[in-house]
């Protein structure tokens, strides 16, 4: 068995889920995106290496990672004693399994209220049940408490910058009398999930006017800079991939449509190019990539740290979605000074910047609303001084939140350190 090297603060939720674990049956885990739950989620299934463990995931590319994760620490992982299955697969076959879990562990466990996972929970009362999520909020306000009994919050993300475990990053979002603002404002179907409605999205957002708008944003701020950009749908991602060579830009589109191996390829292409001091927009032999379209397949459990930029081109209502997307830029990586967050779709405006500290603890409860959530986010960037009024020019769609040099002074001003 391969040594599991813990950062400081993985060890300590480790510890504090062990501690928990004497007086609850049901632990829910926050951690932000990039700070390594797959690390803490495998170090407490060597706890339990003695009993049964099931590892649920909701989407078979975390299925995957995970597993691999876990065969690198327990190369002879005993695949009958350890058990990495995605939600749909054991909802439909846990009745026919023989040996009863003695801990079931969720990934991403914002996903846990749906009624799939609560049946495979509530139907094994004397396993320990952990959850591990960045955002344990729900869109429909509901808490986690009839599923988990206790949550445990890892550091604030504004700490882990300040610690150089996450980025620092530059902020532009779209001014709120911008045209695709003024668009996504008007949006008024709402999915089953009470996300936009996708094909609602499809016809307002997925036109020429759009595309050039997010291809000259690129252009202005990041040229040259390699990052993902997340999508509304399959066909939207393909339109911008396609946009943006066409101007210049090496892109491509990736989905769960993507086969396998080709989106195997495409992929380790694009974690194996170079960061922007080495890419040449100019170079038509490279087989580098400089920018990844996609719609879900990075939110969750995506690992390049390198990524310089991430660019939002979907509405969402969803504070766990905009927090994995940004996510996906926030890893710190050797060399990079920071990541530029281009919000060309408002999020900013919904839900604040992405390192403001937010109260879990209520949100776990059940006890704060989206429109809570934006108020206490608003009051933050406030405090901040961060000026809404901030413009490049007065004929530019997009504004400057925040810079990476002031959040860097923000951040001092609070901890007393240099970054």
């Amino acid at each position: 068995m391969k040594e599991l090297k813990l950062f400081d603060y993985q060890e300590d939720m480790v510890k504090r889920v062990q501690e928990a674990f004497k007086h609850h049956d049901a632990v829910m885990v926050q951690m932000p995106t990039g700070t390594g739950k797959t690390h803490v989620l495998a170090a407490i299934v060597g706890l339990f290496l003695k009993k049964d463990v099931w590892v649920v995931a909701h989407r078979r590319e975390l299925v995957s990672q995970i597993k691999d994760t876990l065969e690198r620490f327990f190369p002879s992982l005993d695949s009958e004693k350890i058990q990495v299955t995605s939600i749909q697969w054991l909802s439909r076959h846990y009745r026919e399994i023989k040996e009863k879990p003695g801990l079931i562990v969720i990934d991403e466990a914002h996903h846990a209220l749906a009624e799939t996972y609560s049946d495979v929970m509530n139907a094994y009362p004397k396993a320990k049940k952990l959850g591990l999520t960045a955002t344990p909020y729900r869109m429909n306000g509901k808490g986690f408490a009839d599923l988990f009994d206790t949550l445990l919050c890892s550091w604030s993300m504004e700490r882990f910058i300040a610690e150089g475990r996450l980025s620092l990053y530059d902020y532009y979002s779209i001014k709120p009398d911008s045209a695709d603002q003024l668009l996504i404002d008007s949006l008024q179907k709402r999915g089953a999930d009470g996300d936009y409605q996708q094909r609602e999205l499809n016809e307002v957002m997925d036109v020429r006017p759009s595309l050039e708008r997010l291809c000259l944003t690129i252009k202005q701020y990041v040229t040259g800079k390699k990052g993902i950009v997340y999508a509304i749908s399959i066909q939207h991602a393909e339109h911008i991939a396609q946009f943006y060579r066409e101007n210049g830009i090496k892109a491509v589109a990736i989905s769960s449509k993507t086969p396998l191996a080709e989106r195997k390829e495409l992929i380790e292409r694009f974690k194996s190019s170079s960061r922007s001091s080495s890419l040449k927009s100019d170079s038509t032999t490279s087989d580098e990539i400089e920018v990844l379209v996609s719609v879900d397949l990075f939110s969750e459990g995506f690992d390049c740290p390198d990524v310089e930029f991430i660019q939002l081109a979907r509405p969402t209502l969803s504070l766990a979605k905009y927090m994995q997307m940004v996510g996906r830029g926030l890893r710190a990586a050797e060399g990079k000074e920071c990541c530029v967050i281009l919000d060309n779709v408002g999020l900013y405006k919904r839900f604040g910047l992405p390192s403001v500290d937010r109260d879990w603890q209520s949100m776990f409860e059940g006890r704060t609303s989206l429109e809570d959530l934006l108020q206490e986010a608003c009051m933050q960037v406030n405090s901040h001084n961060c000026r809404m009024d901030l413009v490049m020019d007065g004929d530019e769609e997009m504004m400057k939140i925040i810079n990476h040099e002031r959040q860097q002074q923000m951040i001092m001003d609070t901890y007393g350190y240099q970054i």
